[in-house]
């Protein structure tokens, strides 16, 4: 019976504010009422001797009692409730609509933008120089000599000779050289699965569904975030504005920076509004490169154009 009944925000509030407003109401005309009543004209009323009976049994005039409309009272108590909680359940909230400029990711002109950067490897240290062996003369080759054994014992009087001084030794060789600094991972700009934005992966259908489908989301996340800068508003400034990030291999969003600035902090807007994606409860899909997650490099237009 009341499937298709839907009540806004507004309504919602217009009629708790009336409920409350006509509670306090019946309250006061209710006090107003009690406070009429007065012992004598209750006393000139009741003044009969038919009824004695009847106000002895009592300690109070009908007309003072203020249990004397208990029941109207629940009734209209039992009405709000069943009222209220109509309106509770059928409590619709709408979704803002979001103006999504005609073909927001689309532009024709080439944008400049820097390549990612890739980890080449550091090129390898190049080999020690071969030792170099010099050829002896064979007029300088001796003929081996017999040992000579030499009586090596000193007596109390035998003159010791003092040694002679030793050159400097050679300076020890210099230390290796310290091992390179870890690579640094390589950024795709397109890989065989790009990043998608989330929303979209629980629904099935095909990587080009889930990518088309990943794309609304997104559009609609951005122009819903998007703050129009009031200068720029006011001086009419429209364009496109380019923002270039990296999707991490986690889903976060890093590195993000502006490729192209309409001006009137058109650029600084759409930064924002990127940044914030690290803000939401879920994460990007990254990228994939033969079945494993990499960092790509993602390029996005928002597009600002003025409504009407």
């Amino acid at each position: 019976m009341f499937s298709d009944i839907s009540f806004n925000g507004t309504t919602v509030g217009i009629f708790v504010l009336g409920l409350v407003v006509m509670t306090i109401a019946i309250i006061y005309i209710y006090r107003a009422y009690i406070k009429r009543q007065t012992a004598d004209s209750l006393h000139e009323k009741y003044d009969d001797g038919s009824i004695t009976s009847f106000l002895n049994s009592r300690n109070k005039y009908p007309e003072a009692d203020v249990m004397h409309k208990s029941r109207p009272i629940f009734l209209y108590g039992l009405a709000a409730a069943l009222a209220l909680t109509l309106f509770a359940f059928n409590w619709t909230r709408y979704e803002k609509e979001v103006f999504i400029p005609d073909g927001a990711l689309e532009w024709d002109e080439e944008i400049e933008v820097e390549p990612p950067r890739t980890a080449e490897p550091p090129p390898p240290p190049p080999p020690p120089p071969p030792p170099v062996i010099e050829e002896v003369p064979e007029e300088e080759i001796l003929e081996e000599d017999e040992p000579v054994f030499e009586d090596t014992e000193i007596e109390a009087d035998d003159v010791m000779e003092e040694l002679p001084e030793v050159e400097d030794a050679p300076p020890p060789p210099p230390p290796p050289p310290p091992p390179p600094p870890p690579a640094e991972e390589e950024i795709f700009k397109v890989v065989e699965q790009m990043p998608r934005f989330p929303g979209c992966e629980d629904q099935g259908g095909t990587d080009k569904e889930k990518e088309d489908c990943a794309k609304q989301k997104m559009l609609q996340y951005i122009y819903a975030n998007l703050k129009y800068p009031s200068i720029a508003r006011e001086n009419g400034v429209e364009g496109m504005a380019v923002i270039q990030f990296v999707v991490e291999k986690d889903g976060s969003v890093a590195e993000a920076r502006v490729v192209r600035d309409p001006g009137a902090g058109t650029g600084d807007a759409a930064l924002k509004v990127v940044e914030k994606m690290n803000s939401m409860g879920e994460k990007w899909t990254p990228g994939k490169q033969r079945g494993r997650p990499v960092k790509v490099q993602y390029t996005l237009p928002v597009k600002f154009k003025l409504e009407g």
